[in-house]
């Protein structure tokens, strides 16, 4: 009982503190704020019941307190058994209280909801098929509330066994591609003192279904496996614990070399096993719950086994051998290009792995990004998720928004992640969609999941604006049910953030769905893709040629010429990496989608599209297209003016002017660029503001005013 004093005290700050001055965004979609008088008698609860045996029922127990008081007013009496109509029943489905009711089983995390009878009463039950499924229920009853949904019978359980995020936070306190402040970790102050933001971050990610997080950048630093370390992720795990989610770290690949006075990293050199086997063990003795290892090797300069002239499958199995006996996994990115840049990057994970498919442990997870260059704003799913059916595949989606605006464009990801999801890859015909590879179903893994790039911080909206936590919202819901409506996720989203009133969610929901097509237009539209500045990705770059890798350059990507721009992706080979008939169809100029046109194919400036435009029409039509949806997004935000606390209001408003800025920016910058090259006219009513030595000198994040 001792050691779980820490861990309840953790859980308890949570629940007491008291109510947030200002709505700066802090409570996320967990407001509870009260129902309004004409609701209220949908959701009266007489009284409730729920045992709490353990830390994590604890938290289940205090979350359903918090939301009860918070919406009804005052908690409703918690009674040892059903007295009266309109109770609340909330435990495990096998349990002496629940197992008379006959439930349905509701499995490994996953949780029923129900109207019945208990005890002669109509009552409203919660049960779980474990302490996780019970948890997982009384955030799905709450949040049903709070969008003020019917209280609908539900039997549910996550698609996926991992859904993880990856932190790229250094141990410096910043965070890599991260635009909300510093880490949350905090690791100065660690262990000895477990910061309030991290009790805050469990509850977060447990109320969308998020089971697991790996700690460190992928960049990852071998002092992570150092003891003092180790004692601080004890720390975190201990805090993570109740909301059901296990710590992952982050290792890099020569740390025998860097951290334990080895001179060797060869995986098969027997004192380099040795040594991680050892540090494994370490890992688990403070940690019994530890999930593992995600490795990113011979990649981007990380070190690997192909410095010591090894395979990938080498490299991954040693590892996941020595976790094995622990229960731990590994996760080994396949985001590697390193094997010659003057061949088309796209393809190189694709040529790297698939002769590796059946040769990995069966503890070892391929994590794949969704597209086969770089999280770009658009660009068609990996070749290699449909070519390894012998090997579990992990997606790795990026919520923080790198290439897509950064802090302060307003671009919903739960449509891209949905867009994604439903892709179907024609791995064994139709139907092949790539939620179905990643959850095992297609091809009988034991192993799956979906990790996404974290967009957290120490900002005080955790996200660096209010938007973003959408993001952070919709790849929880959908990584625990890959079939739900991005549509359906934004309007429960923004019912709980802001409202449910139908006045403002209606307006929101056709706003953020509109987000994601508009960012593409008026960045990358056409299938362009990586023309952003270097190093940091902010703002338009067509023209960058700097760089030490020749894939490292916006020229490499659009190789736009007078003859005209766009890659021949069949004469690289890419296309033949697709199953049929992916492969014939992104061959084919005719029957390749308008999204995609030129990432597979080198158009002539005068190419004629279905639209009746020239290409270059087509271009610069689809950027103008993307600035006139950002007017449209400000113009609709304005007047939900009456709907919205006056802080957060001014946030958002005042990032969409930026984004409005910023997106005349990419149009003009971009069309400028490329109208050196096309030999054709602009419209009549339309001609970017600057020359292009203007938009070509301006230092990096600055953007000239509109």
């Amino acid at each position: 009982m001792r050691r779980l004093l820490p861990v309840l005290a953790v859980i308890l700050s949570v629940f007491f503190a008291g109510p947030a001055k200002a709505e700066t965004g802090h409570d996320l979609w967990l407001r509870y704020r009260p129902i309004e008088t004409q609701h209220r008698a949908s959701y009266a609860v007489s009284q409730w019941v729920m045992p709490a045996a353990s830390p994590m029922l604890a938290a289940a127990r205090g979350e359903l307190q918090r939301g009860l008081a918070g919406m009804l007013g005052a908690a409703p009496p918690q009674v040892q058994a059903v007295s009266a109509d309109g109770a609340l029943v909330v435990g495990l489905a096998a349990s002496p209280l629940l197992a008379p009711l006959a439930l349905p089983a509701p499995g490994r995390e996953g949780y029923v909801i129900r109207a019945a009878r208990l005890n002669g009463h109509a009552v409203t039950v919660i049960a779980g098929g474990d302490e996780a499924g019970v948890l997982y229920g009384v955030f799905a009853y709450l949040r049903q509330v709070q969008a003020r949904q019917p209280v609908a019978d539900t039997l549910s359980a996550p698609r996926n066994q991992l859904r993880l995020l990856n932190h790229w936070d250094n141990l410096d306190g910043t965070v890599e591609r991260g635009y909300a402040g510093a880490s949350i970790w905090n690791w100065p102050v660690l262990p000895e003192h477990v910061p309030r933001l991290i009790a805050g971050y469990a509850r977060a990610n447990a109320s969308i279904g998020i089971n697991g997080t790996v700690l460190n950048n992928v960049n990852a630093q071998a002092a992570i496996l150092t003891p003092a370390y180790i004692e601080k992720a004890k720390a975190v795990a201990d805090a993570l614990r109740p909301w059901n989610i296990r710590v992952y770290l982050s290792v890099r690949w020569s740390a025998p070399i860097e951290i334990g006075g080895l001179t060797s990293a060869d995986p098969l050199d027997p004192a380099v096993k040795r040594w991680w086997a050892d540090k494994a063990a370490e890992i688990y003795r403070a940690i019994p719950d530890f999930g593992g290892f995600l490795v990113k090797a011979n990649s981007e300069g990380q070190p690997g086994p192909q410095d010591y002239r090894r395979s990938h499958a080498d490299g991954a199995n040693m590892i996941a051998d020595v976790l094995k006996p622990h229960g731990g996994i590994v996760m080994w990115r396949a985001f590697v290009y390193a094997d010659d840049p003057a061949r088309d990057r796209a393809g190189a994970a694709y040529r790297e792995f698939v002769p590796l498919d059946g040769q990995f442990r069966d503890n070892v997870v391929l994590q794949v990004k969704n597209g086969p260059l770089d999280f770009q704003p658009r660009e068609p799913f990996s070749p290699l998720l449909a070519a390894m059916p012998k090997t579990p595949l992990m997606l790795e989606l990026q919520i923080t928004k790198e290439y897509l605006g950064q802090k302060t464009h307003l671009v919903y990801l739960g449509a891209q992640f949905s867009e994604v999801l439903q892709t179907d890859t024609f791995a064994h015909g139709p139907g092949s969609t790539i939620a179905r590879i990643v959850d095992g179903s297609l091809d009988g893994h034991r192993i799956s999941g979906i990790a996404g790039v974290a967009n957290i911080g120490n900002d005080a909206d955790w996200s660096g604006s209010i938007f973003n936590q959408a993001d952070w919202y919709a790849f929880g819901r959908l990584a625990w049910d890959p079939g739900l409506s991005p549509r359906a996720v934004a309007a429960e989203w923004a019912a709980q953030t802001f409202t449910a009133d139908p006045a403002f969610t209606g307006p929101v929901t056709e706003m953020m769905m509109l987000s994601r097509e508009a960012v593409v237009h008026y960045m990358t539209p056409l299938g362009l893709h990586h023309i952003m500045a270097h190093g940091h990705h902010m703002g338009p770059a067509p023209w960058d040629a700097i760089g030490p890798r020749e894939d490292w350059k916006a020229v490499y990507y659009h190789r736009a010429t007078k003859d005209g721009i766009g890659w021949d992706r069949k004469a690289s080979g890419f296309t033949a990496q697709y199953k049929p008939p992916l492969a014939e169809r992104f061959a084919d100029v005719a029957t390749t989608p308008e999204d995609y046109l030129l990432w597979f194919h080198r158009l002539a400036w005068d190419h004629r599209m279905p639209s009746g435009r020239t290409l270059w029409e087509q271009m610069v039509a689809r950027y103008r297209q993307g600035v006139d949806e950002v007017a449209a997004m400000q113009a609709g935000w304005a007047k939900m003016r009456g709907f919205v606390d006056a802080e957060r209001f001014a946030q958002v408003s005042d990032y969409l002017a930026i984004q409005h800025r910023e997106a005349i920016w990419w149009r003009d910058a971009c069309l400028a660029y490329f109208a050196q090259f096309s030999g054709q006219p602009f419209p009549k009513d339309y001609a970017p503001k600057y020359p292009l030595a203007v938009y070509q000198a301006m230092p990096a994040y600055a953007s000239p005013p509109p």
